[in-house]
């Protein structure tokens, strides 16, 4: 045997002898993704730092201009902050400074009562995060406890796959309500506190239709005077006789509702005499028929925090002109008074959350359902692979002001590939595969290779894989011209194989004579180079699977699809999904799967405990993936979650 040989078998750790220590390292060059020798890294590398010393000294001269201003007024010189990437995330951070810290610092009570409070007639989306992390967190953060209660008071839009979806999601993000309630517990608690309402001459049924309220209210854009519907002078004895007959079911609906009597001269359109009750005709998935009227979100709200002693009512800032109502209807009743705070909701450009616009994507079938990975319900997004502690990263490195925040679908990507990067293991995978006959590999046909999860965390371990004689590499990684400016194989070009015994030199092709495309690749063992300047992943024919991989891009191709020309449906791009039907996987993907979810993080906290997405690894010089739901025993699905860097045309 050869040293070149010795040298190949101890690379294999063939016998359990240790590895060459001259045998090439290799390192993934994050800017092309591409993993290549610490040599090649350290001369790209080189380069980089001259174009960034470039750079800074541009900055650099920004500063001085900016300190000597600075000096000239008096004022100390501002120290330059760290990049985002290079500062650990505080996911408590939110709740020690800022907006939050001072919400909590103006009834800093103990124990804090928060609550969660979603309408179950859709799946929640991306914002709807931010309000989960928001009152679960506050409550966790201050020793109290989070009530997840569902606003069911308008039975024509609720259903039962709403609840259970709600109460997934917030689990899986790793929180445990306190209590599950429901608005339609109190119902008759709601409705005794409106007859109280009604005897303290507070509120009135009133029969007028939407054109009458809106004249009442000032009508178009407020151009006439405001006054108070005429119905507000019937006795708390008519009043009350009324609203029995709307409970009885003597009235249809929009024939009458209660109003709340408020205040009409009030530049706050909250306070102009608030529906409290409507008639619906509709059973309720609770309460069944027994009620024919149902209490507002302005009746109700307010009251079911007081019912549940909430201490810290936070809501987005749409309830901004709602906290008046809020409070007068509490002191009116003389019940406890929680205080609402709002702070400003989150939003993605590039996309649509809308329940309407949603719902018209998955009636055309232009995605395959509400939890379509190209999509940001929250259903979706766990689906694709996304883990939720991604999730509550990225909501506390936003932040919580009072201020909406609309945030490109590139930010979000952002912090999600930085938390996959640093937890979750890394696997070969071919997408376009090439079969390439190594020609005198004879001898390590079959050999077992030794390969680490992760090059950066020994605790993830390793596994074994097997080298042999014929292995698959990507298509993309051949070329049958060679140039200067290529680094990957072709005719007579010398490429690295990730681990394998040495590095191989394509010496031949044949092609398909009706598509043109390349069917086989031979090739020999390069034993002279011992660090080529690139490595790339291959795939051997033993113990790897065939799956089909989903790669999957922004829906629409603008940042604003409602402004598209020709409507938001024009701005669909027809490349949001491209489906490899052939690729194959190494047979580490079944010992990841095994020790999944990958990492063990807020609602997937332990072995086990995650459904198919939590099967997630770095695929070498690809992208991020996960194991979609419609995946079997004998097929796999993999979903991509993000690329392994930014598309810089996008941002």
């Amino acid at each position: 045997m050869t040293d070149a040989v010795v040298d190949a078998a101890a690379k294999l750790q063939l016998a359990d002898a240790p590895v060459d220590p001259n045998a090439p390292k290799l390192v993934l060059d994050e800017e092309t993704g591409e993993m290549v020798s610490k040599g090649e890294l350290k001369k790209r590398m080189a380069k980089r730092a001259k174009k960034a010393i470039k750079e800074k000294n541009k900055d650099d001269k920004k500063n001085v201009v900016a300190a000597t201003a600075a000096a000239q007024d008096g004022a100390a010189p501002k120290k330059q902050n760290p990049k985002p990437e290079d500062v650990p995330v505080d996911t408590q951070a939110m709740f020690k400074q800022g907006f939050l810290n001072d919400v909590y610092n103006e009834r800093p009570v103990k124990p804090v009562f928060t609550r969660f409070p979603p309408e179950p007639n859709g799946f929640l989306h991306i914002g709807h995060a931010k309000a989960i992390a928001i009152n679960f967190g506050f409550a966790r953060y201050h020793g109290g406890n989070c009530y997840l209660r569902f606003d069911d008071t308008n039975p024509e839009a609720e259903e039962e796959i709403y609840f259970t979806a709600i109460e997934d999601t917030v689990r899986w993000l790793g929180f445990t309500p306190y209590k599950i309630t429901y608005s339609s517990d109190n119902f008759q608690k709601l409705y005794d506190l409106a007859e109280k309402l009604i005897g303290l001459d507070k509120a009135y049924v009133c029969h007028c239709n939407d054109d009458e309220i809106k004249l009442q209210r000032g009508g178009e854009k407020g151009a006439s005077p405001r006054f108070r519907c005429k119905h507000a002078e019937q006795s708390v004895e008519e009043n009350l006789h009324k609203f029995r007959d709307m409970r009885d079911g003597k009235y249809k609906p929009r024939e009458a509702f209660l109003r709340m009597k408020q205040d009409i001269t009030d530049g706050n359109p909250q306070m102009w005499d608030l529906a409290a009750y409507r008639v619906l005709d509709k059973p309720h998935h609770r309460t069944g028929s027994k009620w024919k009227i149902y209490p507002t979100y302005d009746f109700t709200h307010c009251l079911c925090d007081s019912f549940e002693g909430i201490t810290h009512s936070l809501c987005t800032t749409e309830f901004v002109l709602s906290r008046v109502s809020y409070e007068w209807l509490n002191k009116s009743l003389e019940v406890y008074e929680p205080m609402q705070r709002e702070y400003g909701r989150l939003s993605l450009s590039g996309t649509v959350l809308s329940k309407r616009k949603l719902k018209e994507l998955v009636d055309r079938k232009i995605v395959r359902g509400w939890d379509d990975p190209r999509l940001y319900t929250l259903i979706a997004v766990r689906r694709r692979g996304v883990p939720p502690g991604a999730i509550l990263e990225f909501v506390n490195e936003l932040g919580v002001t009072t201020s909406n925040t609309i945030i490109q679908i590139v930010r979000f990507e952002q912090t999600i590939r930085r938390y996959l990067e640093r937890t979750v293991p890394r696997l070969m995978l071919v997408l376009d595969p090439v079969p390439v006959v190594i020609e005198d590999a004879d001898e390590f046909d079959g050999s077992e290779l030794t390969v680490p999860f992760s090059s950066k965390n020994a605790a993830m371990g390793d596994h074994k894989i097997k080298f042999t004689k014929t292995v698959y590499i990507d298509r993309s990684d051949f070329r049958e011209v060679d140039s200067k400016d290529y680094f990957r194989l072709a005719p007579g070009k010398t490429v690295g194989l990730l681990q394998a015994p040495f590095p191989i030199k394509a010496t031949s092709f044949t092609k398909d004579e009706t598509t043109g495309k390349v069917t086989e690749i031979r090739a020999v063992f390069d034993r002279e180079t011992k660090k080529p300047k690139t490595f790339i992943q291959w795939v051997g024919t033993d113990g790897s699977r065939k799956c089909e991989v989903r790669v999957y891009n922004q829906l629409f191709k603008s940042e604003n699809p409602a402004g598209a020309e020709g409507g938001w449906l024009s701005d669909i791009n027809p490349e949001s999904e491209v489906v490899y039907p052939d690729a194959l996987i190494e047979s580490g993907f079944e010992e990841v799967k095994r020790r999944a979810p990958w990492p063990e993080a807020a609602g997937e906290s332990e072995l086990g405990k995650g459904g198919p997405e939590s099967v997630r690894f770095q695929a070498m010089r690809v992208a991020y993936f996960a194991l979609d739901k419609e995946s079997t025993d004998d097929k796999i699905i993999l979903n991509r979650i993000v690329s392994l860097k930014e598309d810089k045309e996008k941002n």
